[in-house]
């Protein structure tokens, strides 16, 4: 016994230091010296009984008054082995995610007007859906519902012609888990490019090589991604590689794009080790994209990264700041998530924000194509920028409303038409959703008790309509936004929602009940799937099948988790 443990001892001791020297390195190197060192423990500890008698038959069974006396000298050494049993910890996680609340209901007579910034990131319900396959429910503050709703297309119908960017479009139909209330859906939709019209493009990976992403998860998948998109770049191209771990190098300088065995080849030979100096990296890949400036192009940066910067400038607030300043320059920065255990959700969602960018997690080959083939165009090419929302809601006919999501993306009103106030930024092709959920007067769905001296209203002359939206945009490279305004009519009015927005409440209830289910009253995940099921459409790519399995797996996982907290609450 004593000899098998030392054997185990020693071969845990010759691989620790053969780890200790070899440093980073490749799958097939470490598996080499793996070998060797096992090899090396094995010569210096000697034979052990299997190896030198494996063919030998089996001993006779000991006496019982043997037997006794083995279980007594047994029982003695436990205490002095036991150390060999201890059981080592898994890594703590410690993935962050930006806490905030809910949007309230808002009273019209008191809040009429309700302002935000766009967002087309979809970070959240991929990151999410890695967490649910792996059987493990996501923390609240992990669910964004508007990067629920953007993670899918409505079929919103696109503007007829390039003089206006994008089309905005609105639905009014009964709220499915109450139909006392309404959802009012507002639907963007931007004009699209062929990839062959794309303007010359100068863009930079810089790319996250540092220890934490050595798992499959995470620089080998990231690897993958990239070399998915390569083969989509062309001759007018240009595409450089800057890296960072301690410290940033640049691995690819400026190079053609149809160069694709040249890029896909600097991506191959990444390997990951050292710590996370993600401001170095940050201000070296700004750097090298004004050096290959594509005046009338795209300039974008591409950070791929698990976000957890520990070395350096690390401070989010700081990198925002500077990463905020360059955007001046015409240069975007978007981020790409990987991994988990240690992912920097927050970082990586501001950072793209913060870049006039957007910010997708990866968690497949597969949402890699998504991101980067299917939606390269959206993804690249910006159409128009600092795009916000504004609903002045009529008090005569709304009650109350309440806008689903978009809780970090508010702005103040008078944000609106203050050009020099940063927002979202729209891709070609891009769609952007958003829902509010309103109670009409007098429907029997307000929620907020009645005021004792109720307020004053001056709607009643615009009796047609229940609210005025407004949206404002700047195209690429201009400082002074553009306005646009339509109406909401109450004779928009539908008995039943369309297919598109019977999706989008399942979605949007899905998300509730991940994060509490505190708005959606009695829905239950039997009424999300089925809801999803009956709207799941001509479904191209298959996502809205893909998303009725994670409604289920969902449920299960929530059930399961219920169940563990009532038992543990009564053990106590």
């Amino acid at each position: 016994m004593f000899q098998a443990a030392a054997s185990g001892g020693i071969l845990l001791l010759a691989l620790a230091l053969s780890a200790c020297r070899s440093g980073p390195s490749t799958a097939r190197t470490e598996a080499a010296e793996a070998d060797a060192a096992a090899a090396t423990a094995k010569e210096i500890a000697g034979p052990r009984p299997t190896d030198t008698y494996a063919a030998a038959p089996p001993p006779s069974p000991p006496a019982p008054a043997a037997l006794m006396d083995m279980q007594r000298r047994q029982a003695a050494i436990a205490p002095a082995t036991a150390y060999l049993q201890v059981p080592i910890a898994p890594p703590a996680n410690t993935e962050r995610y930006a806490a905030r609340d809910d949007n309230p209901v808002q009273r019209t007579g008191e809040q009429p007007l309700s302002t935000f910034s766009i967002d087309v990131d979809t970070g959240s319900y991929a990151n999410v859906r890695r967490m649910l396959r792996q059987g493990v429910r996501p923390p609240a503050d992990a669910v964004r519902v508007e990067e629920f709703l953007n993670y899918f297309g409505y079929g919103h119908p696109a503007p007829a012609t390039r003089e206006v960017p994008f089309r905005v479009t609105t639905e009014l139909a009964p709220s499915p888990w109450n139909p006392k209330r309404q959802l009012l859906m507002v639907g963007i939709k931007s004009y699209d490019v062929a990839k062959a019209q794309l303007p010359p493009a100068n863009l930079v990976f810089l790319i996250d090589t540092s220890g934490s992403m050595h798992s499959p998860d995470k620089l080998p998948l990231l690897k993958q991604a990239f070399a998915q998109l390569v083969p989509q770049l062309r001759a007018q191209d240009r595409v450089s590689i800057v890296v960072y771990a301690g410290s940033a190098g640049l691995v690819l300088p400026p190079t053609p794009g149809d160069r694709h065995a040249e890029i896909l080849a600097a991506l191959e030979r990444l390997q990951a080790g050292g710590s996370t100096n993600g401001g170095d990296g940050i201000r070296l890949a700004y750097a090298v994209a004004r050096q290959g400036f594509v005046e009338g192009g795209v300039n974008r940066i591409l950070l791929a990264t698990d976000g957890d910067f520990n070395v350096g400038t690390v401070d989010r607030g700081t990198l925002e700041t500077w990463v905020a300043d360059q955007r001046r320059s015409g240069i975007a920065l978007s981020t790409l998530g990987f991994g988990q255990g240690n992912y920097h959700d927050a970082m990586a969602e501001r950072l793209a924000d913060a870049g006039d960018g957007n910010h997708a997690y990866i968690d497949t080959p597969e949402e890699a194509r998504k991101v980067l083939v299917e939606q390269m165009q959206a993804t690249l090419l910006t159409i128009a920028n600092d795009v916000k929302i504004q609903i002045e809601f009529n008090p005569a006919q709304v009650a109350e409303y309440r806008l689903v999501g978009y809780e970090n993306r508010l702005l103040a009103r008078e944000d609106f038409a203050n050009d020099r106030v940063d927002a979202g930024d729209i891709g070609a092709g891009h769609e952007v959703t958003a829902l509010y959920e309103i109670a009409l007067v007098g429907s029997g769905g307000e929620r907020l008790p009645p005021l004792r001296y109720g307020s004053a209203t001056t709607g009643d002359a615009k009796g047609g309509e229940l609210a005025h939206l407004r949206l404002r945009y700047k195209l690429p490279g201009q400082e002074r936004s553009r306005l646009v305004e339509t109406p909401v009519l109450r004779s928009s009015l539908r008995a039943q929602p369309s297919e598109s927005l019977h999706f989008a409440a399942a979605v949007a209830g899905y998300a509730d009940l991940l994060r509490g289910g505190t708005n959606v009253e009695g829905w239950t995940w039997d009424d999300v799937a089925t809801s999803a099921r009956g709207a799941v459409g001509e479904d191209r790519w298959g996502l809205r099948r893909e998303f009725v399995d994670l409604v289920e797996s969902a449920r299960q996982i929530t059930a399961a988790d219920s169940t563990g907290a009532a038992a543990a609450i009564a053990a106590d």
